[in-house]
């Protein structure tokens, strides 16, 4: 369906029941032809990204070439998807992934994260292999994996005056290479996020990873991801340093790098 601009309409699900039920905007492509017996590619963007960016569309219209179904989302509070971002936490982010994971996709799927869609397409590992649907994951290709983001990331390398800003307030508005407005950051996301802190143990998978990692990160430093390998030793992980990459990576080049991942997964 196309809006009066003809762009692609999305179509929504409820998720969340009470004064927490939200309707999550989602564009879904299904498998034709040879792509029909692969697996699904289940794309989870990253912190304040949306359905309509360039590595997720891109990737969409790589599956449409292929064959092969696509799923993409937007957070609560995120793109085309209901929601304040400040009032969004990384519990509700997850409940949103395995609702559209369980209700909109069929058949395995290749979780493709981006830097916090990272850290949620592990968590969703979790969660699935914990409720006996581990066999739905075919693999996990991990774009600047932002594990634990809210506690390392932000948290732990936040100024005082923003410490100070967030406790007195709830929000401390944190300036971003990406957007001519601040993020706000709530205190509850920090809050909540400790709920979720997957580097306390050993992570697992129960599948295939590979994440693409670039050295040029400002965002997620490169031996972020060294240490998240560190901490899936009992599944099989690959890991693509690219040197000159950035925390986008969505050069055509590893625009490139991505697909072959995917395609490599089956």
């Amino acid at each position: 369906m196309l809006s009066a601009n003809g762009a692609p309409r999305p179509d929504f699900l409820v998720v969340g029941g009470g004064p927490l039920a939200r309707r999550i905007a989602y564009m879904r492509r299904s498998a034709h032809g040879a792509g029909a017996g692969r697996p699904g590619i289940f794309w989870l963007g990253g912190f304040g990204s949306d359905m309509n960016g360039r590595k997720a569309t891109r990737l969409d219209r790589a599956a449409a070439e292929a064959g092969r179904a696509c799923l993409r989302f937007d957070y609560s509070g995120h793109g085309q998807s209901e929601g304040r971002f400040e009032a969004a936490t990384v519990g509700m982010w997850l409940e949103e992934s395995l609702a559209a994971l369980r209700d909109l996709s069929e058949g395995p799927q290749i979780l493709v994260g981006s830097s916090m869609g990272g850290w949620l397409a592990l968590l969703a590992a979790r969660a699935f292999y914990a409720s006996g649907e581990a066999e739905r994951l075919k693999g996990l290709v991990l774009v600047a994996p932002a594990v634990d983001f809210t506690e390392v990331l932000l948290w732990g390398a936040m100024p005082v005056e923003a410490r100070a800003e967030l406790e007195a307030t709830g929000v401390w508005r944190r300036p971003s290479a990406y957007s001519a407005k601040p993020y706000p950051i709530a205190k509850a996301l920090i809050d909540e996020g400790r709920n979720h802190l997957l580097f306390e143990t050993t992570i697992r998978s129960h599948c295939p990873v590979h994440i693409l990692q670039g050295m040029q990160d400002e965002d997620v430093p490169w031996r972020h991801a060294l240490k998240l390998v560190e901490h899936l030793p009992a599944d099989p992980v690959s890991l693509t340093l690219i040197k000159d990459g950035d925390h986008r990576l969505s050069r055509e080049e590893d625009l490139a790098r991505l697909w072959a991942a995917i395609e490599a997964m089956g």
